[in-house]
């Protein structure tokens, strides 16, 4: 579908008895944020997982680019240009800051084996461009003076950094970011705003599953509420802090009246 980077229809996920995504429909334009929110237990990184291969959906469709990606590995989901972060940074605690960025650019080093046998000036070569790129990202992540540090040392909203970097190393078109504010201190949380809406403004789509509140609403430019696996409201952050369904899901309130301001304000929306 033109203008579309990434798009759901039907999208199902069931464990056993359970219904963790139920019929999910959502619309990502390419160079936009994107939120995904919802309270805990809503299906928000189940999602997540769906996009990204990392669990096989029950039913429905996943569209990337117009391709039909349902039942791709999660290889040819990164090869395709979808790369995520996880809750939890997953990296290697002996490896430099570096070296895990290296890990993400190998994947368009042009050389296999026989090559790295039979010609060793190339493989040089590659390496050396690949530390490059590397360095780049990091810079521009923030962590060009922790490129020799390694993993193990390096704080928990670093690691939250190194993590986007090693993502960006893929050269992914679509970027997953899930939870990429937790644990962070309000100085680091203003720079991976300014990051995440850099990388928008180079054409880079940014889905993000978040509890900031107030980090989502004034990112965001489109945000897609769930509750109970299934969707519940989709428009922009003002629309959603205005949305009945939206505030009783977040506040318990029953939906007898307007959202007031203070509502509002209470689901992170300021404006």
């Amino acid at each position: 579908m033109s203008g579309v980077s990434l798009e759901l229809c039907g999208l199902t996920r069931r464990f056993g008895g359970l219904v963790a995504v139920r019929e999910l429909d959502m619309r990502v334009a390419p160079g936009t944020i994107h939120g995904l929110i919802g309270p805990n237990g809503a299906g928000k990184s189940t999602a997540f997982d769906l996009v990204s291969g990392v669990t096989a959906a029950s039913a429905g469709v996943i569209r990337f680019g117009g391709v039909d990606i349902t039942r791709a590995s999660v290889e040819a989901r990164v090869a395709a240009g979808i790369c995520r972060t996880f809750q939890t940074p997953r990296l290697f605690e002996a490896m430099t800051a570096l070296e895990t960025v290296m890990t993400g650019c190998h994947r368009h080093v042009p050389y296999g084996f026989l090559a790295s046998v039979f010609s060793a000036g190339s493989k040089a070569r590659a390496e050396a461009a690949t530390e490059v790129q590397a360095l780049t990202l990091l810079e521009r992540v923030g962590l060009d003076r922790d490129a020799r540090t390694p993993v193990a040392r390096l704080s928990y909203g670093r690691r939250r950094l190194l993590e986007i970097a090693r993502a960006l190393a893929t050269g992914p078109s679509l970027l997953l970011l899930d939870e990429v504010a937790s644990g962070l201190n309000p100085v680091e949380t203003t720079f991976v705003s300014d990051l995440v809406r850099g990388l928008a403004r180079d054409g880079l789509s940014v889905v993000l599953v978040e509890h900031d509140m107030r980090f989502v609403m004034n990112l965001c430019e489109r945000v897609t509420v769930l509750n109970f696996g299934a969707r519940i409201a989709d428009g922009t952050p003002a629309e959603i802090a205005a949305d009945e369904a939206v505030i009783e899901a977040y506040l318990g309130r029953p939906r007898a009246q307007a959202a007031s301001r203070r509502d509002r304000r209470r689901i992170g929306y300021t404006a």
